[in-house]
């Protein structure tokens, strides 16, 4: 289940409470993540690495290895949102495509939808 202070962050909509909400949920396999979520954790652990890989060739391997498991948890996270196993992200091409997919709408296995909580 999702907690009250993950779901008043989710409805913000802000950029950075989303983005970096995978942070806050690093070790969560259950529930759903939207769409918006993903992709702004996406951008930020690129931007992230980017900076990284510039300052020193180590902290470029620790931020890999740091951001593993969120990456993990929050692509499970959003094959959930589209009412699919985990496991598809092991997928390349179908996994890449489910992660553009939009939500569903209402509650599915996984939990309520995170654009309605």
């Amino acid at each position: 289940m999702v907690d009250s202070t993950a779901s008043a962050s989710i409805g913000s909509d802000g950029f950075f409470e989303l983005g970096l909400m995978p942070f806050k949920r690093f070790a969560d396999f259950s529930g759903r993540a939207r769409r918006k979520e993903y992709w702004y954790f996406v951008l930020i652990t690129m931007i992230m690495s980017i900076v990284f890989s510039l300052i020193h060739p180590a902290l470029y391997v620790l931020n890999s290895v740091i951001l593993l498991l969120p990456t993990i948890a929050v692509t499970v996270r959003r094959m959930h949102d589209t009412d699919r196993s985990g496991w598809w992200m092991l997928v390349p091409i179908v996994g890449f495509v489910f992660l553009c997919l939009d939500s569903q709408p209402s509650t599915n296995r996984f939990g309520p939808s995170p654009k309605v909580v």
